[in-house]
């Protein structure tokens, strides 16, 4: 039985798209979603496109995400964006840890967790990813995986700065591959992420916050996934990149 989580449905363009290909996408969505849903709806463009998407989509209600942050707020470090020039841009949300941030550009777990702890201080809602790979999964390790990336990420955080948290389980072996861990596969790894937030903080903290499915998320499995008890939404790709694809899937989540 699904619980009074509110759906969150996002995606994540990562890097495509320019200035005007953004806008005219956003405003397409903006369109396409003029009658109130059930879920909530966020996209994350490029940072050159943050500002633009954010004009395009005033009033409509959809979020939007950066897809990365630094943990400081300024200095010498070339090439980065602060959490002050996020919100400056007109994010609300950001993503964290991603599984290409960790294994294509070697993202650690203490990089994430001061992130996550410098998103939270701004007021930035961070969409926290965890999930294993395909080695970890084959190898029976993806518990030990995901709720190793979880701890590291929250450790020394207490449960009230927690209570906007987003999670992500994306098993990196389903991302922009076709594949899709089963429904059972998703209830059962996020009945785990669950349970881990439970024991270390509280039960009222665990039920309250939202844990969403990512990996080839599309409109033909977006409902049985949606539909299991502790998946709260879906973090969306290649999906999301087409007016046409994401639409079905928020209206897959209600």
């Amino acid at each position: 039985m699904k619980t009074n989580r509110r759906p969150f449905v996002a995606g994540n363009w990562k890097l495509h798209m320019t200035l005007a290909e953004s806008a005219a996408l956003a405003r397409k969505l903006k369109a396409g979603l003029a009658r109130p849903h059930e879920a909530e709806v966020g996209v994350a463009p490029v940072a050159t496109s943050l500002h633009v998407v954010s004009q395009a989509l005033e009033g409509s209600g959809i979020v939007v995400a950066a897809q990365n942050m630094h943990w400081e707020d300024r200095g010498a470090y070339t090439g980065e964006i602060s959490a002050p020039l996020l919100l400056d841009a007109g994010a609300s949300h950001v993503i964290l840890g991603h599984s290409e941030r960790r294994h294509v550009f070697g993202e650690q777990d203490e990089g994430i967790r001061k992130k996550l702890a410098a998103a939270l201080g701004h007021g930035l809602v961070p969409i926290l990813c965890v999930g294993e790979q395909l080695s970890d999964r084959e190898g029976g390790r993806t518990t030990d995986v995901v709720l190793g990336q979880l701890d590291a990420a929250v450790d020394g955080l207490e449960a009230e700065p927690l209570q906007t948290l987003v999670i992500a389980y994306e098993p990196v072996w389903a991302i922009g591959t076709g594949r899709t861990a089963s429904p059972a596969d998703a209830q059962e790894v996020h009945a785990q992420i669950r349970a881990r937030l439970a024991t270390r903080f509280d039960g009222r903290l665990a039920e309250s916050l939202r844990i969403l499915y990512g990996g080839s998320v599309k409109p033909a499995n977006a409902a049985e996934l949606l539909a299991r008890p502790d998946v709260d939404g879906a973090l969306v790709g290649g999906a999301s990149l087409e007016a046409d694809t994401f639409l079905p899937i928020v209206e897959a989540a209600g």
